[in-house]
């Protein structure tokens, strides 16, 4: 009997693929459990609409991420702390206040644990940040961090 998965079954396949098992197997376990359907025109079709949702998503999401890339080549978010004699700041700057930073004043939602380049940063200067946006796709935003004169 043909069936189309569900969901992904270990050993069988994936979610969306046309597979042939027995016809206990299928009834029993996998319609029962509606993990698959079995094979129709209606099934097809329904199957085929939801593979052309998936694609049209999937063409927003990195149509959004090239959106985003472009305006994060444009800001330079500007933090400001306390400096010892030697240059190197007293705390520092995590990826988490960038992250607050950038949506607050730019209303731009990026995840802290999207960031490739880790770690805090600690001392005064300019940093380049990159950040994956969506695979394959890598925004960059420069941080400017200056002494604090009290």
């Amino acid at each position: 009997m043909e069936v189309i998965l569900l969901q992904d079954v270990k050993k069988l396949g994936k979610k969306n693929e046309k597979v042939t098992v027995s016809d206990g197997y299928a009834n029993n376990f996998l319609i029962k459990n509606r993990l698959a359907v079995p094979v129709s025109k209606k099934s097809i079709e329904i199957l085929e609409n939801q593979k052309e949702d998936a694609r049209i998503a999937e063409e927003n999401a990195k149509k959004e991420a090239n959106l985003i890339k472009n305006k994060l080549a444009e800001i330079t978010l500007e933090f400001q702390t306390k400096v010892g004699s030697n240059g190197k700041a007293f705390g520092s700057i995590s990826l988490k206040q960038v992250e607050e930073e950038l949506k607050a004043k730019y209303g731009i939602v990026v995840d802290k644990r999207k960031f490739v380049d880790k770690g805090n940063l600690d001392t005064v200067g300019y940093y380049k940040l990159r950040i994956e946006l969506y695979k394959g796709i890598i925004g960059e935003i420069k941080v400017h961090i200056s002494e604090r004169k009290d």
